[in-house]
């Protein structure tokens, strides 16, 4: 039987989630494969943690953005039991599946093995929209007039070989950057999207990862068909206590991102600005 693994991370209050994307998974997403879970977190007794196909792998809460943007690493650490698995998909722990997810996600060889999603803020923007990081001294940075669509980072996979394979570049980058001070904008999403820059991924519409409970979203298209719903984090606490966010410096940093990186398309000097003053926050640069 065809073996899926379905990676999870859930740090902190993130286990709230796990729950409904467990039953969700087990219910809807390609029914008939065998699955098995891999859940990377703080908390060994989770709910279904007993199960037979539920593989808890401990880790210690890394702090933001780190619980996100090492997720390479994360899964890398399991390489071994991950690469004897037929498939493998990342979903966000906050994604809950609505209707079934059949063999549509399956990419073939024409896609480079690898499946994105497509980012419900870009729905129907143009590449000069997408929010690139255009840091040229990133490992993710990708210039302008370049790219072809923004993936966003809460839903991908592929077949075993050609995800470890995406895992293993992208680690590298991120380590890169951060052993010259920098950080991605944002974060593991910007490396995947630097990843896909020369790939020919599958892409699946923004029903398969359809924003729920927000106001900022216009396109209503897909709101009849949600396949994988992605929960709104303000109904479970929002980002800072979810994220048991206590430090000044997350905070301010935060509230600086969202402040000057508005409505998706930030203009680069909002970008040059944001990053001057994290790589000050995080890096004392």
């Amino acid at each position: 039987m065809t073996t899926v693994g379905i990676l999870a991370i859930a740090f902190g209050r993130y286990t709230v989630f796990w729950k409904e994307l467990y039953e969700s998974c087990e219910k809807y997403f390609l029914p008939g494969y065998k699955k098995e879970y891999y859940l990377f977190t703080d908390d060994v007794n989770v709910v279904y943690h007993d199960k037979d196909n539920v593989h808890i792998v401990y880790h210690e809460k890394m702090g933001w953005p780190y619980d996100t943007m090492m997720r390479f690493d994360l899964f890398l650490s399991q390489k071994e039991k991950l690469s004897k698995l037929d498939y493998l998909y990342f979903l966000n722990i906050n994604l809950v599946c609505k209707k079934p997810v059949g063999e549509e996600i399956i990419p073939d060889e024409s896609h480079d093995g690898i499946m994105v999603c497509s980012h419900p803020g870009f729905y129907n923007k143009t590449p000069k929209e997408f929010t690139y990081d255009r840091n040229p001294e990133s490992t993710a940075y990708i210039p302008e007039g370049e790219g072809y669509h923004y993936a966003p980072g809460g839903f991908n996979g592929g077949t075993s070989k050609d995800f470890l394979k995406l895992c293993e570049v992208c680690s590298k980058n991120v380590h890169t950057d951060l052993d010259k001070g920098i950080i991605a904008l944002w974060h593991d999403e910007s490396h995947l999207n630097k990843y896909i820059l020369d790939k020919h991924p599958l892409i699946m519409p923004i029903n398969y990862m359809y924003p729920v409970g927000v106001k900022w979203l216009k396109e209503k298209v897909y709101s009849k068909d949600i396949k994988i719903a992605l929960r709104d984090k303000t109904r479970y606490g929002g980002h800072y206590w979810l994220r048991s966010e206590i430090d000044i410096k997350s905070t301010l940093l935060n509230r600086l991102k969202y402040r000057l990186l508005s409505n998706f398309a930030p203009s680069h000097d909002a970008r040059v600005k944001y990053r001057e003053i994290k790589n000050k926050l995080y890096f004392g640069m």
